[in-house]
């Protein structure tokens, strides 16, 4: 026999749902015949996988060690090599943590870091997240058999900033219905090509290309896309300049720039109101407005240029602040690169 008790992040979930994450390598059937036969019990009665679990709720299983061991999820018992395995699943690093509570974890991610997986041999903020909640003894290796801490929202690779992770069930489900239904606000910081002098709020439509990943917007509805809303606010505005010392530079640009030949680049805070895939880039870049660096939507030779003065690699696009519903709001600074090419902006938008 074996005998579990709900922790709190396994607390709030099906209990058909539980025991699908315990006997990972069980088909479901053979879950559901061990429900109806009370070999699996739930507080000492029977039950059919439809409860909501509580803590402290206790959960045996008259199961032969033998065939426990061949459904269990392989965090359960795994050492050796495979516990090796399951450790460096997860590695730590140092993050950037901007805030957290028991249930929530919210970290500034840098630049060239996936949020989740794209292939099964990558390593994502979600297992630097998880690595470091066990490094943090915030959970035990042997939790995950049955609950996995997980990104509650997703920045593309090259878009740094505010990435929220669940650290408990309520957790996850909190942010998710926080962020479904539009609750949290959020806002980020883009040098875009060209001068945008007013405040805007443009609307369209999205349609994703899944073979190159990449999306075209529409002023009309088409058949497949998704309505896109997106608000901007510009902040400062640049011309290309020169150091004292002959070096390119960024300079905040004045009235003579605005009625000459000076090509101009625009700091905007954007808010994203609603949220599809590389909609902000897109967005922009059909208002003739690409993001600097951005390799898919953006302008090659502006590309170049930041490439060859400020070894640009990523766009500068970075996820600054949130507002929740409850009013709390977090911010995060822009990374080296954005900092590097626009220190004074750096300077005003901290402040």
């Amino acid at each position: 026999m074996q005998t579990f008790e709900i922790r709190k992040n396994e607390a709030g979930q099906r209990f058909d749902k539980y025991l699908k994450k315990l006997l990972s390598k069980a088909p479901s059937g053979f879950i559901y015949k061990m429900l109806r036969k009370k070999n699996i019990i739930l507080n000492g009665k029977r039950a059919d996988g439809s409860e909501k679990l509580k803590e402290s709720d206790k959960v045996k299983l008259f199961l032969s060690e033998e065939t426990f061991l061949r459904f269990a999820s392989p965090v359960l018992h795994s050492s050796g090599d495979d516990f090796r395995q399951t450790t460096d699943d997860y590695p730590f690093r140092p993050l950037d943590i901007v805030y957290e509570d028991e249930d929530i974890l919210i970290i500034n991610k840098p630049s060239g870091m996936l949020s989740q997986k794209a292939k099964a041999d990558d390593i994502s903020a979600n297992e630097y997240i998880i690595g470091y909640l066990l490094h943090q003894h915030a959970i035990a290796r042997e939790d995950l058999a049955t609950f996995v801490p997980s990104i509650c929202n997703r920045l593309d690779r090259n878009t740094s900033g505010l990435l929220i992770a669940g650290k408990s069930l309520k957790g996850l489900q909190d942010m998710a219905q926080q962020l479904n239904s539009r609750q949290v606000a959020k806002y980020y910081s883009c040098l875009v090509k060209g001068r945008v002098s007013e405040p805007a709020v443009i609307e369209g439509w999205l349609c994703k290309e899944e073979e190159s990943n990449q999306v075209r917007i529409f002023a009309e509805e088409q058949p497949g896309s998704k309505y896109i809303k997106t608000g901007y606010t510009p902040i400062s505005c640049y011309r290309k300049g020169t150091t004292e010392n002959g070096k390119s530079c960024l300079q905040k640009a004045g009235e003579q720039d605005f009625s000459g030949d000076a090509e101009l680049f625009t700091l905007l805070e954007v808010h994203l109101i609603t949220g599809r895939s590389h909609q902000i880039r897109a967005h922009l870049a059909s208002m003739g407005h690409p993001i600097v660096g951005d390799p898919r939507y953006g302008d090659k030779k502006v590309n170049h240029w930041f490439f060859h003065h400020f070894q640009i690699q990523n766009q500068m696009l970075h996820a600054c602040r949130m507002r929740f519903p409850d009013g709390r709001e977090f911010h995060a600074p822009p990374g080296r690169e954005f900092a590097r090419v626009l220190e004074a902006s750096f300077i005003y938008m901290k402040n």
